[in-house]
């Protein structure tokens, strides 16, 4: 089976506090209101786990956090390598300004949806899927932590009608994006499909501001991403960010719309 080192440490030590207690995999499981099946197969690393089971896994077992911890690098091994550095901007940064053509980006996805995304990028095994998934959910937490970045997303219409997963996967995906709308640091704009051609066809993009005021941005293409952090190259992609907020609709005008998607999603 295809897993990570940590995943192993992880199992590793789950299982050894576990049995250090006397307890069986059934104990534990009903002490932390998890089946002893799961845990079981987080021991054999057939399962990520997610953090609430390390948490509570911790606590019953008195662990003092480690799993919690060592979940943790396991996440971060997840990310693929060159994406590891971004994720580290993007978890320290005071504005995110994103821009998707083509999907919901990864900060605003839910599970079904970024799972039914991998999946259908045919890159990946289960076990990856499980890795990727869960690490794209832990970076969400960067939007409801003390102090979260201001976050402005500009998406197209294309976005909320391209069937990722099917009907109830978009319906529920589009119903997490006017939940996730609703905050106060969070903003999002739709480019309606009457826009014709705009320059953010061209691909997508983030732009992140530094706490020092620096910003870098990032793109994605169909082998790997990378940063960009030259002056005037990060100068022409703010350039093309108000280009394409200029074609979008207000906030409010915008969750309008994605509600009136999320219905016709049956």
């Amino acid at each position: 089976m295809d897993h990570l080192p940590t995943q192993a440490l992880f199992a590793g030590e789950l299982r050894r506090a576990r049995t250090a207690l006397g307890l069986s995999q059934e104990a534990l499981g009903q002490q932390i209101n998890y089946s002893a099946s799961l845990v079981a197969m987080v021991e054999q690393c057939r399962r990520m786990p997610r953090a609430d089971f390390a948490e509570r896994c911790d606590e019953v077992l008195g662990t003092g956090g480690l799993l919690g911890r060592i979940r943790e690098v396991m996440l971060q091994e997840a990310l693929l390598p060159w994406f590891r550095e971004w994720v580290a901007i993007e978890q320290e940064a005071t504005t995110l300004y994103s821009y998707q053509p083509l999907v919901v980006p990864g900060l605003l996805q839910t599970e079904q949806y970024a799972r039914a995304l991998l999946k259908g990028a045919g890159r990946f095994t289960d076990d990856q899927i499980d890795r990727q998934v869960a690490a794209r959910l832990e970076r969400q937490h960067v939007l409801t932590r003390d102090e979260p970045p201001q976050f402005v997303s500009v998406l197209d219409e294309f976005v909320l009608r391209r069937p990722v997963g099917g009907p109830k996967v978009m319906r529920e995906q589009l119903r997490h994006l006017i939940e996730v709308g609703r905050r106060p640091l969070t903003h999002l704009h739709v480019v309606p499909s009457g826009a014709g051609a705009y320059v953010g066809l061209n691909g997508a993009f983030v732009i992140a501001t530094c706490q020092n005021g620096d910003e870098v941005a990032y793109l994605d293409n169909q082998l790997k991403g990378h940063i960009v952090g030259r002056a005037v190259d990060v100068l022409s992609l703010r350039q093309t960010w108000e280009a394409v907020r200029a074609e979008a609709l207000p906030h409010r005008q915008s969750l309008d719309l994605i509600a009136k998607v999320a219905e016709e999603w049956t």
